[in-house]
């Protein structure tokens, strides 16, 4: 069985995902709810806002050989990545909505009875694994096996790239769940039932955007033999490149294949980017916040040490750069969104919880 939000999706090229409806209820129900956040009329402040943790809806649609067969259109949250690593975490301490049987409820329950005291079940995930270039998946039976005592290791496993746990990507997606909170804890017209969280970050090297100060950069690692503050290139042993150009507060560093045997595996991979180089782009922050001394690309860098530094790079930013990390968090899953006059407190749980979970990764 393939990972619950890869199924009865198909990606279309133009950047949206095709979701087909199920069956009556939930199919409808989920139909409404879009229909009702995304509704041109809206004027309701909480729906306008809960649209910003939703995929963008684009109706629905039928191919013209099945007119009742009904798809609804949304946004691929997937798309502007390079190489996804994605999550799918079901949220709240039920799985069944008011309206359930007895039946009903017993079968969600015994699926998996942790989730009242846990108040979040994974559901699938995809990782991207930078050393063997491929994609870990597990299932749905790999989140119901998790406990109390293996949900963090369970959850930290999705941060886990092969070689580095990517912190930066865990303390964006902390930032975000902290937003969702924040909503429910100011809504009391919706509750949630068996929907879900889905968390992107991008696994990819040549696609992490890391950003500092390139006065710190000069000032605290002293700027490389050879490059000239006016802006001038550098060539060191025509494997590196530094671009200092201190107007627009932007250093370009790109380490070509020729670095390591490390990358000298992946020629392949990386030739159809960058002609097989693999880019740092680095940005000035606004606040000009000084990196650690640690992650800062050294001297060893241009000595052909290039993991332990890309490492730093990507797994020890401070937490000023964190939030800039590449991440996605989105609602979905509304097949049993139901109207309500009360704070959905199962729902509160569990992002608390996850919330907890995911500190207690970073802070281990």
């Amino acid at each position: 069985e393939g990972n619950a939000f890869l199924l009865g999706i198909l990606q279309h090229p133009d950047g949206t995902v095709l979701k087909q409806l199920q069956p009556p209820p939930r199919g409808p129900r989920e139909q409404e709810f879009y229909n009702k956040v995304y509704d041109s009329d809206c004027c309701d402040s909480i729906l306008l806002e809960l649209r910003e943790y939703l995929p963008k809806y684009f109706g629905v649609w039928s191919p013209p050989t099945a007119p009742n067969d009904t798809y609804l259109k949304l946004e691929d949250v997937t798309r502007k990545f390079n190489k996804p690593c994605i999550m799918d975490v079901k949220i709240g301490q039920k799985s069944y909505d008011p309206y359930a049987s007895a039946e009903k409820i017993q079968q969600q329950v015994s699926k998996y009875p942790l989730m009242e005291e846990i108040g979040f079940l994974v559901l699938g995930m995809r990782v991207y694994h930078v050393s063997s270039d491929s994609y870990e998946t597990q299932n749905q039976h790999y989140g119901r096996s998790l406990t109390k005592e293996t949900v963090k290791d369970g959850i930290s496993k999705f941060f886990h790239n092969g070689y580095c746990l990517r912190k930066d990507a865990i303390a964006a997606s902390i930032q975000k769940i902290e937003k969702i909170l924040a909503w429910f804890e100011g809504q009391k017209q919706l509750n949630f039932y068996a929907s879900s969280l889905l968390f992107v970050y991008e696994g990819s090297c040549q696609a992490t955007t890391v950003r500092l100060s390139d006065v710190t950069l000069a000032e605290k690692r002293g700027v490389p033999k050879g490059l000239l503050s006016s802006g001038d290139i550098l060539e060191y042993n025509n494997n590196i490149h530094v671009i200092n150009s201190t107007e627009n507060g932007k250093i370009e560093a790109s380490v070509s294949k020729g670095l390591s045997k490390f990358y000298a595996l992946h020629k392949k991979a990386y030739s159809k980017r960058h002609h097989s180089q693999l880019s740092l782009k680095v940005e000035n922050l606004e606040q000009g916040n000084v990196w650690k001394s640690s992650t800062c690309i050294t001297q060893e860098h241009l000595n052909g040490n290039v993991i332990p530094q890309l490492e730093k790079v990507f797994c020890h930013m401070p937490a000023e750069i964190k939030e800039s990390a590449n991440v996605e968090v989105r609602m979905i899953d509304f097949a049993h969104v139901f109207p309500s006059n009360t704070k959905d407190e199962g729902y509160i749980y569990g992002l608390k919880n996850l919330i907890t979970v995911l500190q207690n990764i970073l802070d281990n």
